[in-house]
């Protein structure tokens, strides 16, 4: 029996840092894992420049119900309500639909200047995360 204690002592430390690894990895898309880009090459819609916006998902699950804040956003041309519509104070991206890991919903708007935008807010969506085991 004795010789069993070492091996215990060594397997519990080992299954603990295990099951605070995956606890921790429930909760890691937050709204810093979505990344939005802004570009402009130039191109006008009337006097006002066009405005290429990506919303990239760099969390290793799928994120949905994506929220970006983007005070005092208006456009000159339309924006498509699935890409990006009003809810609440934020904007709803890509109609609140899954975007998978290293996906991106973009859109296109034009005005007098760029608006600041940032994500609010994401729900994480692991279910369709295989996790290896080793």
């Amino acid at each position: 029996m004795s010789n069993m204690a070492p091996s215990v002592n060594v397997l519990l430390p080992g299954f603990l840092l295990l099951l605070l690894a995956h606890g921790a990895r429930s909760e890691k898309c937050t709204p810093a894992s979505v990344e939005v880009l802004q570009t402009s090459n130039g191109e006008k819609s009337g006097l006002s420049p066009l405005f290429d916006v990506s919303v990239r998902n760099k969390c290793e699950c799928a994120v949905r119900g994506v929220l970006l804040r983007a005070e005092g956003f208006t456009s000159s041309v339309p924006v498509d309500p699935k890409l990006l519509r009003k809810e609440g104070n934020d904007y709803l991206v890509g109609d609140g639909s899954p975007i998978p890991s290293g996906g991106e919903v973009q859109f296109r708007y034009a005005w007098d200047r760029a608006f600041e935008m940032g994500p609010a807010a994401v729900q994480e969506d692991c279910s369709g995360l295989h996790e290896s085991t080793v």
